[in-house]
């Protein structure tokens, strides 16, 4: 499985170590916190945890290897985005709410950079900031209503800011740009440096991580594999997609696959025309998503949603190629820069992003039973994993801090309905959103 996902995705084709397997767990032990997933958000917290208390005995428990998962596989952006609805967290928790969230969002794209600077992990931050397009009108109300939502509550041009059609094209010279937004809260980097190479961090601080060791299940004091238990007095679950494996777990979050496709290094003919001179992230304002990054080796790295959600939240390596999604990922690129027709992709790949049925993503801590948990990102995990791990960290540790008071501490979002509702509710929505874009609305 290392073998093909280093082939295909561009990310694990040029990581910067041989991703040579760990060891797997050998039989039961103790611990003082165990910690399921090597993605970033189990890894995250394992770092906080051993930077705020050295003496505690932290092991990571991974199915597959460190970074496996959409920690390896994303676009890239280390964004400020909250992948709850601004509106419906108001609702929740009111403005207060909404504002201390969006900044502790903003803060955190400076604390990934700040910690890959002192653990010199080289993952090609670039702290360019968002460029969104607009190429229609219905795209040009969207990005409107965006900027007018934020200064609704009191963001400024500072964070986010409406461009008119020749800031928005000098910034990613698209076809067809009648105006866009901007925001500096992002950076791109290179997503599977950063997740080896806080594993490598995490590690020289005294944690360790098992690979190729499946947790089959999780209570409390305890998570399992089939080799032995560790037991511990807290257990995080930092699982996000695949979180469904877990008994008892089927409908906490639905695993919807986004894909990818790259280019070669392109030359600087094309730059001059297209833009991203500071290697701002990309998108515009279509429903579904699409999102791409200037490579730090001056690649187009570019992505979007299209794939089918698979029955019973099943998720497999086989669910990672689409050809039809990568067909229409191709043509996506070539609308907007036209200059590709021809341009042959490199690599192209995949993988699962966890979805709660609120679109809310939430950590929490269990103190009766000692299980914590962080996830439901919606694809905007980069930034957020980030901030859960800080949280998570502080709320094993007992630490009252401006992190544990956010509003998504504790959320428990409702179950999705079981299957075959889950599976026509969600493959519904993905055709419906598909049909209103190619209808421009």
């Amino acid at each position: 499985m290392a073998t093909s996902l280093k082939a295909d995705n561009l990310w694990m084709s040029t990581v910067d170590d041989d991703l040579a397997p760990r060891p797997a767990l050998g039989g039961s032990m103790v611990a003082d916190v165990a910690i399921v997933g090597a993605g970033y958000t189990g890894l995250w917290t394992a770092y906080y945890l051993a930077v705020a208390a050295p003496s505690l005995r932290i092991v990571v428990l991974e199915k597959e290897f460190a970074g496996y998962g959409a920690s390896g596989r994303n676009g890239g952006w280390c964004s400020a985005l909250f992948p709850t609805p601004v509106r419906l967290l108001a609702h929740r928790h009111g403005r207060r709410g909404v504002i201390a969230m969006q900044r502790a969002m903003n803060a955190t794209v400076d604390e990934v950079g700040r910690v890959a600077a002192v653990e010199h992990i080289d993952c090609h931050w670039s702290k360019g900031g968002t460029v969104v397009v607009a190429r229609t009108p219905a795209q040009l109300r969207r990005a409107q209503a965006s900027v007018a939502e934020a200064e609704e509550y009191g963001f400024g041009e500072e964070d986010v800011r409406l461009l008119d059609a020749d800031e928005a094209a000098g910034r990613c010279g698209a076809t067809n740009v009648l105006g866009g937004t901007y925001t500096p809260h992002c950076a791109a980097i290179h997503p599977a440096r950063l997740v080896r190479g806080l594993a490598r961090a995490v590690e020289r601080r005294g944690v360790t991580i098992f690979e190729g060791t499946p947790v089959v299940g999780l209570r409390k004091g305890a998570a399992d594999t089939p080799v032995g238990t560790v037991r511990a007095p807290v257990v995080v679950r930092a699982t996000e997609a695949y979180t469904p494996d877990l008994p008892g777990a089927r409908r906490t979050i639905a695993p919807v696959y986004s894909l990818m496709i790259s280019t070669p290094p392109l030359p600087d003919e094309f730059w001059a025309t297209a833009g991203l001179a500071e290697r701002e992230t990309f998108a515009d304002f279509r429903r579904l998503i699409i999102y791409g990054q200037r490579t730090a080796d001056g690649r187009l790295a570019f992505g979007g949603r299209g794939a089918p959600y698979h029955f019973g939240s099943k998720t497999s390596a086989d669910f990672d190629s689409e050809p039809r999604v990568f067909a229409a990922l191709y043509r996506a690129l070539v609308e907007l820069f036209p200059t590709l027709a021809g341009v042959k992709v490199t690599h192209s790949w995949g993988g699962a992003v966890g979805v709660t049925s609120d679109w809310s993503a939430s950590a929490g801590l269990d103190r009766e039973t000692g299980l914590a948990w962080a996830g439901g990102y919606v694809g905007d995990g980069v930034g957020t994993t980030n901030l859960a791990g800080r949280t998570l960290a502080d709320l094993i540790l007992g630490v009252e801090s401006e992190l544990t008071t956010l509003p998504w501490v504790g959320h428990e979002s409702p179950q999705w309905p079981p299957e075959p509702l889950r599976w026509m509710g969600i493959n519904t929505v993905r055709k419906i959103v598909t049909w209103a874009d190619a209808a421009r609305l």
